[in-house]
């Protein structure tokens, strides 16, 4: 065990593991409070005799110092990173050429999780939508009323919530770390002080921000996305349609002939447009997924508070 000495309050070993886990993914340092502030309050409650300093001394040595759990935590990310790693991350990958990595994006499984993602993004953009809206507004006018205190202190905690499932699915589907426990929060303070906490958090505002955004995010997402698969997909069907559909007599669009069948020439280009467009469209996913998860990390993880 290490030679640092040991806290001796629940709060300064949380303090201590916070500092020791410095630079490390927030995300990753959100997880690592809450499970080690779960793990000493349910020994502290399975030993009512015994006081904080004296169940932290009992711990060290199964669950650990608190930089003996950070250098844990550091370990463990790494090992979970290296695995959901996608193949396209080998270092061979680093020489390949340009021709290689524009058209290698179709064999990628998080292109299609990215893509999936513009498209779910209009569901989740109205849901997310409506239920701040409808929170904020319904909390505006209980605010008068008694029954308006609880009703927005349940509001604001279902923001959190939704602020861990909107993470999980960005974490699935876009591969940003994301939060997979609560947020830390001392539980010693007074209950006023928590709530106090629960309304002056920026996190909570961030949220509510980043669930009205994804409205028209997902709006702007599900179009491009739509609109790319659908035209690229046209056109590469397009030229067998008009070879071989008939009396089609080539391809219309609103009732007019732009390629008919003497314009023969014209189908394998309209082939090769729709393929290149459906290339563009899969690395517009890929990047929407990136920026998209990083906006996630950004508004709905506390980072100030792990600096």
């Amino acid at each position: 065990m290490n030679a640092t000495v040991l806290p001796t309050t629940i709060p300064a070993y949380l303090e201590q593991l916070r500092r020791s886990l410095a630079g490390a993914d927030p995300a990753l340092v959100q997880d690592a409070l809450y499970d080690a502030e779960e793990y000493l309050r349910s020994e502290l409650a399975e030993n009512p005799g015994k006081s904080e300093a004296e169940v932290i001394a009992s711990v060290a040595g199964s669950y650990g110092a608190p930089d003996e759990v950070a250098d844990i935590y550091r370990d463990t990310e790494v090992k979970v990173q290296s695995a959901l790693r996608t193949p396209t991350t080998r270092p061979q990958a680093i020489q390949r050429s340009w021709a290689s990595r524009f058209f290698g994006v179709i064999a990628e499984p998080r292109t299609y999780a990215s893509l999936f993602y513009m498209l779910l993004a209009l569901a989740t953009g109205i849901f997310y939508f409506t239920w701040v809206v409808t929170g904020v507004s319904l909390s505006g006018g209980l605010a008068v009323l008694i029954i308006g205190v609880p009703f927005v202190i349940l509001y604001f905690g279902s923001v959190r919530i939704l602020s861990l499932v909107e993470g999980r699915i960005v974490e699935t589907m876009l591969g940003e770390r994301m939060p997979r426990r609560p947020l830390y929060s001392t539980r010693g303070k007074p209950l006023m002080e928590r709530i106090k906490e629960l309304f002056t958090d920026p996190r909570t505002w961030a949220t509510q921000l980043y669930f009205l955004l994804m409205l028209p995010l997902g709006i702007a997402y599900f179009t491009v996305a739509v609109t790319g698969l659908a035209t690229s997909l046209g056109l590469i069907a397009a030229p067998f349609v008009a070879l071989f559909g008939g009396d089609v007599g080539g391809i219309w669009i609103d009732d007019v002939n732009v390629i008919g069948l003497d314009g023969w020439w014209a189908l394998p280009l309209c082939f090769a447009v729709g393929v290149a467009l459906l290339f563009v469209t899969l690395h517009i996913a890929r990047g929407v997924g990136y920026l998209h998860g990083q906006l996630a990390k950004h508004m709905l993880v506390k980072t100030s508070q792990y600096d």
